[in-house]
Formats: structure tokens, C-alpha cells, sequence
């Protein structure tokens, strides 16, 4: 049986355990895939730079699945071959409830496939467009702020910088908890000192559940710092690829192997990469000077900002504006002090270093006042999130593929 089976035994009970098996048992039928013909293309979810999302039916269960389909031209043409291996190494090793499962890769001529996860509650930019004045209440935005932080922790103490956090890339799974996506940007830091521990689920010590949000309670402000002083006056950005000299990412170790090389390079080169969305984008990536896992605390800063005030805080008329404001301009927090703004004063620190997280890492977050009252090892269980999709069903699923040549077909004209 599944690890995974075996502590929802654990935790549930036994009236759940055969509708748990049963679930099992489809999960691995549909690892055991080997051809794209074993699926019914239903409609397409989404594209990117190599290719498109599809959401398909497994044929022999009926479970709906993500099918990412890439296009290997389009992966030569572009030079892409880094970034499509680092996105299936990545998606191979991750075992967290807020993160794809990646149920099974297989290859044809002309394209890759890889079966994750399908998230039938849409995207977070999506559900915040659906709210009043376009922003979550304070208690929904850190739910998912909360949700979103544990995902980060996992990524980061496996070495995993994500660099594309916004909210595209947060799905809503059936059960109304978040999901991370898209990790075609992320980096793999081969020295980094990986856990003990091989999964969110063998981490946890406690077995409890939640049916409810906690309520923030009133608290005091945290001290601030600043370093402004040790940014410089004007950007500077880095060709791709080049090997720069200064990073505090990698430590040269002679006794790797050839391919523990190329990764470690890799890293190196990429993470003086000028990568990620304008309006998330940290100060140290626009300088090109290298950046690490402080990057991805920046981001969750902006995510935070835009959940509760319904736009992005350094947002200009054109890219260039864009970039100006992120470097120069401090965002606006103004009105009373709150934990809120506080907690993204914090966040939103233009010098790394001083960054909170950059230190100790998702803890620092974790234990700000803003987040009091937030019960970490039972966030999984909450069984009422601020939004939970209605049942999903293939009948209600609009645009409905013939068949595998249609697919085929949207892809070439992608």
C-alpha cells in the first residue's frame, strides 16, 4: 500500500480507508501510463514558453489529470534543453500537499508528457478578480499566504529555488487548498544539504484536524531595519549564462561527477539570470549581481500586497517604470500601523540580506505577528477554506477535444 494511503488510514479512520485505497489504486494505474494514447485530451488549460497544458481524462480510471505537452522543436529552437530537464528533476522529487504530483513522464517522437495534478478550482488571480473591489479579505489572503509559505519552505529546504511565484501560479485544488505550478524557471542547488526527512507527510508529528480559520488576534509591532544604503544607483543586468564570479549559491567541490558538474554550473550560471514576471520581480535579479532563495520571499511579498489591496505595489505605466519603481520607490503601505503592513515592510526590503526569511529561512514568516494563531502541522486539514470549487465533472468541461490529432494539432500552431 502507498505511504501516502497509509497515513490517511492513520489519521481518518477506518470508514474511509477502501474510498482511500480505491483512490490509490487509480493514482497508480495512472503511473503506470506509458503512452498518450491511455488519455482523452479534454480541453487546453494554459501555454508557455515550450508547450501547452491540456486537461485530459485517464481512460482506464476517468481521473482528470494536467498533461503538459512539450514541444521538442520548440525546445531546440530555443536552447531550452536546461529548463525542461530542470522542470521534470524538480517535479520527480516533490511530496507535499501544495505541491503537483507528478504521476508519470513519457515521450514520443515529436513531444515530451508529463501527468500531474489537476486543480479544478482555477487560478488565485482569477478568484481574487472575483471578489469585491478585486482583493481577499485580511483572514482569506492569509490562508492562502499561509499555504503558500509551507510549499516555499518544502522547495527551499530541498534546494528548490521556484523564482515564478504569482498568483497564475496558484491553483485551487478540488478541495479548496492551493497548489504551486509551473516550475520551468526553478533551479536545483546540487551542494545544498537536503533533509533527513523525504516528505511533507513524514514530517508531521500530529495527526489533528481543523474544520476552521483561526482568528488574527491584536499584536505588537516587530523592530525594523533597514539597508537602502547598500543598494546601488543604478541596475545592471547580466547576460544569460554567464559565469560570474561572485555567488554565495554554490561551494566548488572537486569530487562531483560529470553530471553533478553540469548541474552545479548550471545553478551557477542561471542564478545571475534575468528571469520572472516584471511586476514580482526582486531588486537583485534587475541588478544581475546573483540571487537566491531571498527572491522567492520578495515575490511572496508582492503576492501578499496584491491579495489585500487588489494591485501590485510597483506597477508602472510601462516596463521600464516597472523596474524603476522596484529599485527606487518604497511600496504604499500608508494609514495606521497593522501586522500586516508591517509584515510587508519586512518582505518587501530592496537588499536581500536584510530581507526577512533570508536568514532563517520560512520560520522568520512564520513567527510574525501576522500570522499568530496559525496552526502550521494542521493547515493541510483545514476542511473550510475561504473558497472550495463546486464538484468537477468532464460533463461541465467546455471544449472538448475530438482526439489526440486535435491536440496535436493545437500544439503545432502554438
Amino acid at each position: 500500500m502507498p505511504p501516502y494511503t497509509e497515513l490517511q488510514e492513520i489519521r481518518r479512520g477506518g470508514s474511509e480507508i477502501d474510498l482511500l485505497v480505491l483512490h490509490e489504486m487509480d493514482n497508480w494505474s495512472i503511473i503506470s501510463a506509458e503512452s498518450v494514447e491511455e488519455f482523452k485530451p479534454i480541453r487546453p488549460l494554459g501555454h508557455g514558453d515550450m508547450g501547452i497544458v491540456f486537461l485530459a481524462m485517464h481512460i482506464h480510471s476517468g481521473k482528470p489529470v494536467a498533461m503538459k505537452v512539450i514541444d521538442k522543436e520548440t525546445v531546440k529552437k530555443k536552447r531550452s534543453y536546461k529548463r525542461a530537464w530542470m522542470e521534470r528533476e524538480i517535479l520527480s522529487r516533490l511530496d507535499h500537499p501544495f505541491l503537483p504530483k507528478l504521476f508519470a513522464k513519457f515521450e514520443s517522437k515529436n513531444h515530451s508528457y508529463l501527468l500531474m495534478s489537476y486543480c479544478s478550482g482555477g487560478d488565485l488571480n482569477v478568484l481574487r478578480q472575483r471578489q469585491d473591489n478585486n482583493r481577499f479579505s485580511e483572514s482569506a489572503a492569509r490562508f492562502y499566504a499561509a499555504e503558500v509559505i509551507l510549499a516555499l519552505e518544502y522547495l527551499h529546504q530541498h534546494g528548490i529555488l521556484y523564482r515564478d511565484l504569482k498568483p497564475e501560479n496558484i491553483l485551487v485544488q478540488a478541495n479548496g487548498h492551493i497548489m504551486l505550478t509551473d516550475f520551468d524557471l526553478s533551479l536545483i542547488n546540487s551542494n545544498f544539504q537536503k533533509p533527513k526527512s523525504r516528505s511533507f507527510r513524514e514530517d508531521q508529528k500530529t495527526t489533528k484536524t481543523s474544520s476552521s480559520w483561526p482568528l488574527l488576534a491584536k499584536l505588537k509591532p516587530i523592530g525594523t531595519t533597514t539597508c537602502m544604503d547598500s543598494i546601488p544607483s543604478t541596475p545592471k543586468r547580466e547576460e544569460h549564462g554567464r559565469t560570474m564570479s561572485r555567488s554565495s549559491s554554490l561551494r566548488e567541490n572537486n569530487k562531483n561527477t560529470w553530471l553533478d558538474d553540469i548541474k552545479k554550473r548550471s545553478f551557477y550560471e542561471q542564478s545571475h539570470s534575468f528571469v520572472g514576471t516584471e511586476e514580482y520581480v526582486a531588486p537583485e535579479v534587475l541588478w544581475g549581481t546573483g540571487h537566491g532563495f531571498a527572491v522567492d520571499w520578495w515575490a511572496f511579498g508582492i503576492l501578499l500586497y496584491e491579495m489585500v489591496y487588489g494591485k501590485t505595489p510597483f506597477k508602472g505605466s510601462t516596463r521600464k517604470d516597472t523596474f524603476y519603481n522596484v529599485l527606487c520607490k518604497e511600496p504604499g503601505l500608508s494609514g495606521p500601523w497593522s501586522p500586516l503592513k508591517d509584515l510587508l515592510q519586512h518582505l518587501l526590503v530592496k537588499e536581500p540580506s536584510c530581507r526577512l526569511g533570508s536568514k532563517n529561512g520560512a520560520q522568520e514568516i512564520k513567527n510574525h505577528e501576522f500570522f499568530d494563531g496559525v496552526k502550521w502541522d494542521e493547515l493541510e486539514f483545514v476542511s473550510r477554506p475561504p473558497f472550495v470549487p463546486p464538484p468537477f465533472g468532464f460533463d461541465n468541461s467546455q471544449g472538448v477535444l475530438d482526439d489526440n490529432q486535435e491536440m496535436k494539432g493545437k500544439i503545432e500552431t502554438f
